[in-house]
């Protein structure tokens, strides 16, 4: 044999080893399911899967390898949550990752014995997934994104960047267990001389007509429940409060950094990572029962001057130092 023809076999060999032990991984991997409350087509869906999946590499779990990785993006209808969550259970996997209260919700209908790892959950005792956080007490565990409590806060912060504001609509997706308990811990924190306005999110016209009607009438304010809708529709609910001169609080940094006033909440592609970390540990053999549900570590305040400056608002000094990020 020649010395080129020789080299070839080699090489040859060589990558047909490499395959084979390639597919036998494959052949052998455990199987995760992932339904997002987001759509494919949403950059902020594709920064939180990253989250999660960087983490979960980082942990030595290879998608295409060791591991692999179904996703289902849903977000718009429930109908379709259900239908992703089926085909997913039908795929056999070892471990179920719900992102959103909706998604854990399909899935645990539909999951039998499969452990479910949650994230980007509000209030999952009051939402019945589990029965306490120090032991979830069934196959299912995982990160609560805040408690209804905090709601109240984003009022607090409200007034006190305009404490001009006497009426205040919340935007809510009504359809969610979430969104009524965000809206009672508003109202439980409201003073009597304040105006509240439930704004129920279904489609883009109906926010339309009910911001338009909201703002005919002056010293209004608005706050933005979390929820997919909210999501879904933040560019023309942010559009809208600034059209309308509303000033604006939401959840999560990513409103006010494409121009909403301000943000109170988690930051919640790191919650997506610490998913990941309860994914490795039931995968290696641990029971969900006994991992306790986690809340954020962190909470952060967002606030955009450029925003607020285009509303006319001057923001206290005292809550400028109190904020974690300044959008100038």
């Amino acid at each position: 044999m020649k010395r080129r023809e020789f080299i070839m076999l080699i090489g040859s060999m060589a990558l047909m080893t490499r395959r084979t032990a390639l597919a036998q991984a494959t052949d052998h991997a455990r199987r995760v399911g992932v339904l997002m409350n987001i759509e494919a087509d949403e950059p902020l869906g594709a920064t939180r899967f990253a989250a999660f999946r960087v983490r979960l590499q980082q942990l030595g779990w290879i998608d295409g390898n060791n591991v692999r990785i179904d996703i289902r993006w849903c977000a718009r209808d429930a109908d379709r949550v259900r239908k992703c969550a089926t085909e997913l259970i039908a795929l056999k996997p070892d471990i179920l990752v719900a992102f959103g209260s909706t998604s854990v919700d399909a899935l645990q209908r539909v999951a039998g014995g499969v452990p479910i790892v949650f994230a980007n959950v509000i209030d999952p005792v009051g939402a019945g997934f589990v029965s306490n956080l120090a032991r979830p007490g069934a196959k299912m565990t995982g990160f609560s994104v805040f408690e209804y409590s905090i709601s109240g806060k984003w009022l607090e912060l409200l007034k006190e960047m305009a404490p001009k504001v006497t009426r205040v609509a919340v935007l809510r997706d009504a359809a969610l267990a979430a969104g009524i308990g965000q809206f009672a811990a508003i109202q439980a924190m409201a003073p009597r001389s304040l105006e509240l306005t439930l704004i129920d999110m279904r489609d883009p016209a109906e926010i339309e007509r009910a911001m338009a009607a909201f703002a005919s009438e002056p010293n209004g304010g608005l706050i933005v429940t979390a929820s997919p809708l909210s999501i879904v529709h933040r560019d023309l609910i942010i559009s809208l409060a600034t059209q309308f001169r509303l000033p604006n609080i939401y959840p999560f940094r990513y409103y006010p950094a494409n121009g909403g006033l301000a943000s109170y909440g988690p930051d919640s592609n790191d919650e997506y990572g610490r998913a990941s970390v309860y994914v490795d540990r039931v995968l290696k053999g641990e029971s969900p029962a006994n991992l306790p549900v986690q809340t954020p570590t962190k909470y952060e305040l967002i606030i955009n001057l450029k925003t607020a400056k285009a509303f006319g608002l001057t923001i206290p000094s005292t809550l400028i130092a109190r904020a974690d990020e300044v959008i100038e």
